[in-house]
């Protein structure tokens, strides 16, 4: 199981925002750089991106500042936040990232999101976020007029290689997992997913390892927590390491 740091990128620093309001947003690094290198210091192997400004504006002001993280770090990137058309993921996949999280595109245009996923095979997730069951698209303000398991069918179909599903309602408020949505989840995708918001404390990881051992959840994705001290990267890896 995969724990990933989130670096949100908001004005070209750090932050991170509560149920995904844009008004309520934390500065953690001025520097999105000094984050990252921060993470990968204390063993990540892979890091979380979110451009929330491309989220929120459909235009994102962070190119450069996604380069000099890759210049700067060894570990793999995933990145999501306004992906909304095949030559913004291109530009992405072109400054190194890893691999690419579509939320809108893959809701409203599933014919332009299959296309996508035929030509990045392998690099392409699709991020499910609920609130009280509906996901949400545009940086989680509207509505996406459907539930996750309507689309469960029709994403793995078009090809998308992981799934995040996240908890609007809990995340940034270290609040602890939906266990039960997570469990039903696992037992329920047909593809591999990781798990996002409320992740707190090293008893939320405990609480999830057991999904991992079908291969259904991937991994955990864990910001606010990080930066705030309430769960010590080192000690979840520790602790995922000797559960092999």
């Amino acid at each position: 199981m995969i724990v990933f740091p989130a670096v949100d990128l908001k004005g070209g620093k750090a932050v991170r925002l509560r149920r995904g309001r844009a008004d309520d947003a934390t500065v953690f690094a001025d520097d999105p750089v000094e984050a990252a290198q921060r993470w990968e210091r204390e063993g990540a192997t892979w890091l979380h991106l979110v451009d929330l400004d491309g989220a929120f504006d459909g235009v994102s002001p962070h190119t450069e500042a996604v380069r000099r993280i890759r210049r700067e770090i060894g570990i793999s990137i995933q990145l999501g936040g306004g992906i909304r058309d095949e030559r913004t993921a291109a530009a992405w996949l072109e400054a190194g990232v890893t691999r690419l999280i579509i939320g809108t595109l893959a809701l409203e245009d599933p014919a332009a999101f299959a296309r996508l996923c035929r030509s990045c095979p392998g690099r392409i997730g699709v991020s499910l976020d609920a609130e009280g069951g509906r996901l949400k698209t545009r940086g989680w303000t509207d509505d996406g007029g459907c539930s996750v398991w309507d689309v469960l069918p029709r994403l793995a179909g078009d090809g998308a290689a992981f799934l995040i599903y996240t908890d609007i309602e809990r995340d940034g408020m270290k609040t602890g997992v939906n266990l039960p949505v997570l469990t039903r989840l696992a037992e329920q995708s047909p593809i591999p997913f990781i798990a996002a918001g409320g992740v707190a404390t090293l008893d939320d990881i405990r609480a999830l390892h057991p999904l991992s051992r079908g291969g259904k959840l991937s991994g955990v994705i864990t910001g606010r927590a990080l930066y705030e001290g309430t769960l010590d990267l080192r000690e979840a890896l520790a602790w995922i390491a000797s559960q092999a």
